[in-house]
């Protein structure tokens, strides 16, 4: 079996596929390959665009570890390879919900975890910081459920498979809420001005700026009684299908084939944006559809620095040469207690840049990141970066603590790939 990602950026061919679908078959898998001198890797399904899920030797797919183990009021059970999307309609149907939640539902559970998947929030982090238990199967063939208070606790919540490989996970849950999405036309400057106050008042924001224009989307997302008053079956296919995929592709592909046509069809985008409002249930508020493909480098600063970091990425692009077709996006979490996390120990705000999948633009994600790093910047672990061990060693607190565990969990660096290799040492 070949491997390729969602972007058909990273490929691998592993020397053995498996499929487990018990925790038994994990096992075994895993003390075959150290029997035999082999690493093992579960691989999720594809959605970073990093080589971490890239392996050499056993490679496991998640698609027979899925379903809920069990479930109650407070928190869900749910095996590693569950698909977030169908996650969350297990959870709607017994009436409860996860608390926040990034756009994209296509990973698995185990693969959104281990990455760091954080969506956006004032009050509440990403996925690690929902979780309430792992079980893992480690390098010596042991299974162990690992819970808050415990060392591996807090460095398996954002691990990148590094430490064993995940087979469940417990994650907090809450009664089903609703919340109002709020779309709003607002330029940069706009947004610039009231950074502060956009952030305070509303529990989710995500802002969307379109380069070679000062021109954006804000989305506000608060919780709200009821009732539901969700977009019709039109409205939500012109906005989210039609219009965010079906023409953004095609505005995409002319400006890939025209380069010089794109500050005008950015400039024409602007121009559609308009205000827009909805009550629906949580998660289908916080997703999104997904389908024009794209590269993508993420960074989170520390919140104080987010408006330096959007002039100077402004600035920046407004002095090349370069022609962007897809907005900068930027969201904010809460300070996060998992070691590898992008937001730990500090208030986060994240800028995300895009590329159109046929117009990789390296001089734009280089230009970014020296801005993003040179604030302290931490790369998103799933999405494209330079950063090597001895950089990330200087923004996170606990890094070396992570790869001394490491040492006494995998010496022999039965879960490793070329990824880690780099980003861990």
């Amino acid at each position: 079996m070949h491997f390729t990602n969602w972007a058909a950026n990273q490929s691998g061919t592993p020397a053995e596929v498996r499929t487990p679908s018990s925790v038994e078959d994990v096992v075994s898998a895993v003390l075959d390959a150290g029997r035999t001198g082999r690493r093992v890797r579960m691989v999720g399904t594809g959605h970073s665009f990093t080589g971490v899920a890239l392996t050499d030797g056993i490679m496991l797919r998640p698609t027979g570890l899925t379903g809920i183990r069990s479930a109650d009021d407070t928190s869900v059970t749910v095996l590693a390879g569950t698909q977030l999307k169908v996650l969350n309609e297990e959870l709607d149907r017994r009436g409860v919900a996860l608390a926040n939640m990034g756009d994209i539902t296509e990973q698995t559970v185990a693969g959104a975890i281990a990455t760091g998947t954080h969506g956006t929030g004032r009050d509440s982090g990403g996925l690690a910081d929902q979780v309430l238990a792992l079980e893992m199967v480690l390098a010596d063939g042991s299974v162990v459920t690992v819970k808050p208070g415990e060392e591996l606790f807090d460095a398996a919540r954002v691990s990148l498979g590094a430490l064993g490989i995940v087979t469940a996970v417990t994650l907090r849950v809450e009664p089903a809420f609703l919340l109002h999405n709020q779309r709003r036309s607002m330029g940069l400057s706009a947004i610039l001005d009231s950074l502060d106050t956009l952030t305070s008042d509303n529990e989710h924001m995500d802002f969307f700026w379109l380069p070679h224009t000062d021109e954006g989307l804000a989305k506000f997302n608060n919780r709200h009684p009821g009732p539901a008053a969700p977009p019709g079956a039109f409205k939500h296919w012109l906005d989210n299908v039609f219009l965010e995929n079906t023409v953004f592709g095609a505005a995409c592909a002319v400006g890939a084939r025209f380069p010089n046509l794109i500050p005008r069809i950015n400039a024409v985008s602007a121009a559609t944006l308009g205000d827009s409002s909805s009550v629906d249930t949580s998660y289908k508020i916080f997703t999104a559809v997904r389908t024009v493909k794209f590269l993508e480098m993420e960074y989170a600063i520390p919140r104080e620095h987010l408006a330096q970091a959007l002039r100077e990425t402004r600035d920046l692009i407004e002095r090349s040469d370069w022609r962007i077709t897809f907005p900068v996006e930027v969201r904010v979490t809460p300070a996060s207690d998992a070691w590898l996390s992008t937001a730990y120990g500090r208030s986060s705000a994240y800028i995300a840049c895009h590329v159109y999948r046929q117009s990789a633009n390296p001089a734009y994600f280089a230009g970014v990141e020296e801005i993003m790093t040179r604030l302290g910047g931490r790369p998103h672990w799933g999405k494209m970066h330079t950063r090597d061990a001895s950089y990330l060693a200087t923004v996170y607190p606990r890094f070396a603590d992570f790869v001394a565990l490491r040492d006494r969990l995998d010496p022999d660096r039965l879960f490793t790939n070329a990824y880690l290799e780099s980003v861990l040492g």
